[in-house]
């Protein structure tokens, strides 16, 4: 392809750049779904990867005078040359109608293909009713052995086929492999349901009360009926269960019913899944644990051997030797190529961490890195910024439990700092946010605008000079995460102890070479046990002391009253010292922080800042900051998709990963 390339008087990296991303959904989900492909590829598993193929991504971000604009992302305008259609596998999609009990079996017809308002139902439904019918298709061609030309027993079924649900957006497999086997395939329904359960499994990706998808029956009643006649049954025979357990415990199957009662009764959509799956997983150990012992502790009681802890992991192939191939070669030097399928590996440049050569290469890597990140930001967006200042970077979705508003606080209280005294030396620093608020999240929009607010103020003050900038990173998405994430000093992971599922930005901060900043929250607790607390900075509350926080009642007032520069930042904010044009602009922000802050920003602020002190003494010694770089890169093998995928494997799906090589398709197979 370079031979080609240049032949043509292409560059390959120009190429690459023209090359549109796949918005592969909201945040960290679809990316790490993408992960997981390339892994299970490495591991020769034979899986797929079902999703639906939007004709528009996720909105490309324009910041307009400090505000988010969404444009759409026409992706496909070119067309996609890694796509071939498959129109000989097209199959119908029912929506609508209406229920016949007839005595031929239950029939659901007069339906009608998509139109209308609920759209990400129809979505959901989509997806699920389409892969089901490809997953079938395939399942009843494949003869396993059997001698009939077509499969029509499904004994086997779970034995050939498992389906994980990532979230609970697939949710309706679980009704719809229950409609064909009793429908379409005339199956008794207890067997239907010993089927379905052994085939399904559910990852849970959140812990956020808003974030668990619950759909109104009304909805349902309309667009599919015969799944809500289903979903009745389930829930039906569900509580049955429960109230033989727990008799007289009526509250116990309030809580624990599918159908939650209310002004609008609605379907909880997880609660299917937990149900209707044989096994159930967190995505990092400590929020493993919380699914167990508050989000599910109803099932956990019952069912305590269907819950299981996957950590996630991210791919070496691309979020190293793609993105980082100069890291990459000097970890090749030192221990061979074999890392990139056996990332554990990575514990053999332990032997290295006071190799004088090395230090300097992994240091050298790093600048090499940040000089081309800083010729990219003044190419991209104007902005001239010191390369040798430390890249202070925290990108991910904006979000109140992200707390990229205890970010701002310690950009002002550094401002502050350095205006009262600025003889003083300080460490030079370039504080990089990036991310997209969703279309309707007010606040998180409005976080946005304070931040580019607070840039124009510091940025433009000739008192801070070179000391401290603050760029809001435009359209933060994975071309552009390959960049800065190289590039990064210091990685930014400091949501609220027990709302971070687990993050997979932090592993790759990690894996190229950035120290963390964050609290004891997702993976962090795991990365801060594999390199050593000692090698990140950690601080703040932990999920215990938020638990204790929440029993107490958490009064934002008295941090606010005793503590004098948070106060200032605070009253900065508040009378429009950053945004002279409006004085009253961020006052949402303020009240939300004053009196309704469920993330407790200010519980944090204090320690945060002690926190970003000792980042700065350590980065003034660069021999010492790169030899915890060097602990951080050896200890953050776990953190492969890789170890991932092989525990989903074997605990799940009951398969055994394989390192046997297909010979490609040019060369004879024996």
């Amino acid at each position: 392809m370079f031979y080609f390339s240049q032949q043509l008087g292409l560059d390959l990296e120009e190429l690459e750049e023209i090359e549109e991303d796949a918005g592969l959904g909201n945040g960290g989900l679809g990316r790490l779904a993408a992960c997981f492909l390339d892994s299970m590829a490495t591991l020769g598993l034979g899986a797929y990867g079902y999703g639906i193929r939007y004709e528009f991504g996720i909105f490309n971000q324009k910041v307009v005078d400090g505000w988010q604009v969404e444009e759409a992302d026409d992706w496909l305008r070119y067309g996609n040359p890694w796509e071939k259609a498959r129109p000989e596998y097209m199959l119908p999609v029912h929506f609508y109608g209406r229920v016949d009990h007839t005595p031929d079996g239950i029939k659901w017809v007069d339906t009608q293909f998509f139109e209308g308002k609920e759209l990400r139902l129809k979505q959901e439904y989509f997806v699920v009713a389409a892969t089901l019918q490809d997953i079938i298709r395939r399942f009843k061609s494949s003869k396993f052995g059997c001698r009939d030309p077509v499969r029509t027993c499904f004994e086997t079924f779970p034995d050939k086929v498992a389906i994980q649900l990532n979230d609970t957006h697939p949710a309706l497999s679980i009704p719809e492999l229950m409609r064909i086997f009793v429908d379409v395939e005339h199956m008794d329904w207890d067997k239907a349901w010993d089927i379905t359960k052994r085939t399904c499994a559910y990852t849970n990706h959140t812990v956020l009360p808003e974030a668990l998808e619950r759909w109104p029956v009304s909805m349902f009643e309309k667009l599919l009926p015969r799944h809500l006649e289903i979903i009745y049954a389930i829930n039906q025979k569900h509580l049955d269960h429960v109230a033989a357990l727990y008799p007289g415990d009526i509250d116990r199957l309030r809580r624990m019913s599918v159908i939650e009662e209310g002004d609008c009764k609605r379907i909880n959509m997880a609660h299917l899944c937990v149900i209707g799956s044989h096994a159930i997983n967190g995505v990092a150990r400590i929020h493993s644990e919380i699914v167990k012992n508050s989000v599910f502790k109803d099932f956990y009681d019952i069912e305590p051997e269907k819950f299981q802890n996957k950590t996630n992991g991210i791919t070496p192939r691309r979020w190293l030797l793609l993105c980082n191939p100069g890291l990459s070669d000097i970890i090749a030097e030192k221990i061979g190529e074999d890392f990139l399928t056996d990332l554990s590996q990575l514990k053999k440049l332990l032997d290295f961490v006071d190799d004088e050569a090395f230090i300097r290469d992994v240091a050298k890597v790093k600048q090499e890195n940040k000089q081309k990140f800083s010729a990219y930001l003044v190419e991209q967006y104007k902005v001239k910024i010191n390369p040798s200042s430390m890249f202070d970077v925290h990108v991910k979705r904006i979000h109140e439990y992200k707390r990229q508003l205890l970010n701002c606080l310690h950009i002002i209280t550094l401002y502050n700092r350095i205006r009262k005294d600025p003889k003083k030396s300080y460490v030079p620093r370039t504080v990089m946010i990036g991310g997209k608020a969703a279309p309707g999240y007010h606040m998180a929009k409005m976080i946005i605008k304070l931040i580019t607010s607070i840039g124009d103020v510091v940025n433009n003050d000739p008192y801070i000079g070179e000391r401290l900038k603050v760029i809001f990173l435009e359209n933060y998405r994975v071309s552009l995460a390959e960049k800065v994430i190289p590039a990064a000093d210091l990685s930014e992971q400091i949501s609220t102890a027990g709302t971070e599922a687990s993050g997979t930005g932090n592993m790759k901060f990690m894996l190229n070479g950035a120290l963390t900043i964050g609290t004891m929250d997702g993976a962090n607790v795991e990365m801060a046990e594999e390199a050593g607390e000692e090698n990140l900075f950690i601080f703040g509350m932990r999920v215990e002391d938020v638990e204790a926080m929440d029993k107490k009642g958490y009064n934002a007032k008295e941090y606010y009253d005793r503590i004098p520069e948070l106060r200032q930042a605070i009253d900065q904010i508040n009378s429009g010292f950053f945004s002279p044009d409006d004085p009253g602009r961020f006052r949402d922000i303020v009240n939300m922080l004053m009196y309704h802050d469920r993330f407790k920003v200010f519980a944090d602020y204090e320690a945060y800042i002690k926190c970003q002190g000792q980042v700065d003494q350590l980065y003034m010694n660069p021999r010492e900051w790169t030899k915890k770089v060097i602990k951080n890169i050896a200890c953050s093998g776990k953190f492969s998709s890789d170890r991932t995928i092989t525990e989903y494997a074997r605990e799940i799906w009951g398969v055994e990963p394989s390192a046997v090589k297909i010979p490609p398709p040019n060369i004879p197979r024996e």
